[in-house]
C-alpha cells in the first residue's frame, strides 16, 4: 500500500480518547441497524404502490434488506481484518499458514463456514477480508464454499425436511466439496489472477510506521482506510448484484424448474446447476422449493444439486467477486465447485 493511500489518515487529529469512545459506539450502532434491517425494508416495502406478496414486493423487499445487510457486514468485517492485518502483516499470515499448516488451513476454514449463518454474497465481505489480508487462496475458497452451501440455517431447516440421514450425508458431501475445491484451487497458483488492487494491497505495508511502532489508534486508522479502500471499489458491484439478485428471488417461476427436475434423466442434475446459478437466495429461501420440488417428484440428488448451485455459485455472488477476482480465476473457480455438486448429485441419484 502506497504512502499515498495513508497520507488522509495522517491529517486526522482527532484526540485518542475519541478514537477509543467512537470507535465502539459506532460499532454498536452499526450492531443495532443490523438487528432492525427486516422491520426497515418492511416499511421501505410498504412506501412502494405495489401488494407485498407480489413479485414486485418480493424483489423490493429483498433490495432493501439484503443492500444494507451486504454492506454492514462488508464495513464491519473489513474494519476488523484490517485492524488484525496492522499485527499479522500478509508475509507473517502466510507464514503461519505454510507447509504443514496450511493442510489444516481448509478444513479449519470449511468448519468456520459451517458455523456462519451467511448466504453466498453475505460471505463474500469475509472473504475480501481474509484475501485483503494475505490468507492463502485455496484456504479462502474453503470458506467462501462452506459458508453458504452448509451453515447451520440451510443444513437445520434439511435435517427438518429429509431427516438426519440425509442431512448428515448432505454436510458430509459439502464440507468435501469445501476442502477438496480450495485445495484444488490452492495448488493452481492462481494468485495472479487476483485484481491489480488486491494483489498491491497484499504486497504492500500496513501502516506508515513500523509494526513495533504503531499505536491501538494507528491500527484503528488503519481499520477505517481500509474499509475506504476496499468498500469504496466494490459497493456498486454489491448494488448491481443484489439487484438481480431481487429480481430472480422475485420474478423466476418454481414451475421451469419442477419440469427440468421431474425424472431422473442423467440430463437433470447439470439442467438443475444450470437452472440454480443464475437464482439468489440463501438457504432459508432455497429450502421451501427443495421441498415444492421433493413433493412433485423432482429426484433428491438433482434437487440438492440445484440447491447447492443457488447457494453457492450465484450470479450475483460472481458479479461482486468480479471485483477481487479476474474473469479466469471465477471461471476456474465455478468449474470446480460445479464439478463436485454435479458428483453430490449423481452420488445422492445412485445411492438414495
Amino acid at each position: 500500500m502506497s504512502a499515498e493511500t495513508h497520507a488522509p489518515m495522517s491529517r486526522h487529529k482527532a484526540p485518542d480518547w475519541l478514537w477509543y469512545v467512537g470507535v465502539p459506539a459506532i460499532g454498536a450502532a452499526l450492531y443495532l441497524l443490523y438487528g432492525q434491517l427486516s422491520p426497515i425494508a418492511e416499511w421501505i416495502t410498504s412506501l412502494f404502490p405495489v401488494a407485498r406478496d407480489s413479485h414486485s414486493g418480493e424483489a423490493i423487499a429483498f433490495f432493501a434488506y439484503d443492500v444494507p445487510k451486504v454492506l454492514l457486514l462488508l464495513t464491519g468485517i473489513v474494519f476488523v481484518t484490517g485492524v488484525l492485518r496492522s499485527w499479522f502483516s500478509p508475509e507473517k499470515t502466510r507464514a503461519i499458514l505454510a507447509g504443514k499448516n496450511a493442510v489444516w488451513g481448509y478444513p479449519l476454514a470449511s468448519f468456520l463456514g459451517v458455523l456462519t449463518p451467511f448466504c453466498s454474497c453475505s460471505s463474500v465481505p469475509l472473504f475480501i477480508g481474509f484475501v485483503s489480508a494475505g490468507i492463502p487462496l485455496g484456504v479462502t475458497f474453503s470458506f467462501l464454499i462452506a459458508g453458504p452451501m452448509v451453515g447451520p440455517v440451510g443444513l437445520g431447516l434439511l435435517y427438518g425436511l429429509v431427516g438426519w440421514q440425509i442431512a448428515t450425508i448432505y454436510l458430509v458431501f459439502g464440507f468435501t466439496i469445501a476442502n477438496v475445491a480450495g485445495f484444488v484451487l490452492g495448488r493452481l497458483g492462481l494468485e495472479r489472477y487476483l485484481q491489480d488492487w488486491v494483489r498491491e494491497l497484499n504486497a504492500g505495508p500496513v501502516g506508515d510506521f513500523p509494526e513495533e511502532r504503531l499505536t491501538l489508534v494507528d491500527r484503528l486508522k488503519i481499520g477505517l482506510e481500509q474499509v475506504r479502500e476496499i468498500v469504496g471499489k466494490v459497493w456498486i458491484w454489491v448494488l448491481a448484484g443484489i439487484g438481480i439478485g431481487a429480481v430472480i428471488h422475485g420474478y423466476v417461476p418454481e414451475a421451469v424448474m419442477l419440469r427440468i427436475m421431474g425424472d431422473d434423466a442423467w440430463w437433470s442434475v447439470p439442467a438443475a446447476v444450470v437452472v440454480g446459478v443464475p437464482m439468489y437466495t440463501n438457504a432459508a429461501g432455497v429450502i421451501p422449493i427443495v421441498e415444492a420440488l421433493l413433493d412433485k417428484g423432482a429426484a433428491l440428488g438433482t434437487t440438492l444439486a440445484f440447491m447447492m448451485s443457488v447457494i453457492a455459485l450465484s450470479l450475483p455472488e460472481m458479479i461482486i467477486l468480479k471485483q477481487v477476482l479476474k474473469l479466469r480465476l471465477i471461471a476456474i473457480f465455478i468449474a470446480v465447485v460445479a464439478a463436485g455438486i454435479l458428483a453430490t448429485g449423481y452420488l445422492f441419484n445412485i445411492l438414495l
